[in-house]
């Protein structure tokens, strides 16, 4: 009965769910995978002492930027030059900005100093001046920003000295000078009074280091690559069996033999051949002699 399974149309369908099902299994547990790092990375990050308590180092020896140098106290030496506004930033569930200052190192790079945080709308609010002359900055480091970090402003369109992405690809376009594939919050306000009025803005925790939504969408696309190879398992099963079904109606002459019926067709045979064989016992044993003797 199940020798269909070896026609070339069938050799098709075998060879999908031989390849469907693997191939649903191995994704769903590569995401499992990814959310197994992410909670281990979640256990060793709240294991770990806080980065901003170990001994501050000089930058060139931090970089790059990674989850064990994230938050690390870095130390660099320089002249402040470009200011810029980091409009849309929320600290302490207030609405404000970040006042970014590029320190120009004695190599020519600058490094992104985030000096503090302002509440109000950028541009409408007075700005502290940054330090005059050589400045040693101390700061906790952090990877430059991209589109799924929190705050950030993709739109565009900004007014000039405003930005919207902290990140090297974006400075790039507005000074003529290179600047480090990072940057720094000071943890403490500016000493002399012209930053007093900033707020110190924490330092944030790497990305992939805790159970963000990420974590949850990995398990549950967990949940769904298995579900598709049940699902890749449960249709071929039923697509055998009704095979299988229509093989049997064509054996017992239900329908003719070269097509397949149709569900209502199979129904319809099916309570044919039913009452054609109820009529056949209803039959007199006598009206079957005489037959017999008339032939």
């Amino acid at each position: 009965m199940y020798r269909f399974l070896l026609t070339p149309r069938w050799w098709g369908i075998n060879l999908f769910v031989v390849l469907a099902i693997p191939f649903c299994v191995f994704m769903g547990t590569w995401q499992l995978g990814r959310f197994e790092d992410r909670v281990q990375s979640h256990e060793q990050a709240e294991k770990a002492p806080d980065p901003s308590t170990r001994a501050a180092k000089p930058l060139d020896e931090l970089l790059p930027v990674d989850k064990v140098t994230s938050g690390r106290p870095a130390v660099a030496t320089g002249t402040y030059a470009d200011q810029f506004l980091v409009p849309g930033r929320e600290l302490d569930e207030r609405r404000g900005f970040y006042v970014l200052s590029l320190l120009r190192t004695e190599g020519g790079k600058a490094l992104p100093v985030v000096r503090g945080w302002l509440p109000g709308t950028a541009g409408s609010v007075p700005v502290p001046a940054a330090p005059q002359g050589e400045v040693t900055v101390t700061g906790d480091l952090q990877a430059s920003e991209n589109i799924h970090s929190d705050g950030v402003d993709t739109r565009g369109g900004l007014p000039a000295g405003q930005l919207g992405m902290i990140s090297a690809a974006s400075l790039v376009n507005l000074v003529d000078y290179d600047v480090y594939d990072a940057w720094v919050t000071l943890p403490e306000a500016e000493a002399g009074g012209a930053g007093g009025a900033l707020k110190p803005v924490p330092a944030a925790a790497p990305q992939g280091s805790g159970l963000d939504l990420k974590a949850f969408q990995n398990l549950g696309y967990t949940g769904e690559w298995f579900v598709f190879a049940g699902f890749v398992l449960f249709m071929w099963f039923r697509l055998v069996r009704r095979e299988a079904e229509a093989v049997r109606d064509v054996a017992l002459g239900l329908v003719p033999e070269g097509e397949e019926p149709q569900e209502g067709e199979k129904a319809d045979a099916g309570v044919a051949g039913a009452e054609k064989a109820e009529r056949a016992e209803a039959v007199p044993a006598s009206e079957t002699t005489k037959a017999a003797q008339g032939s």
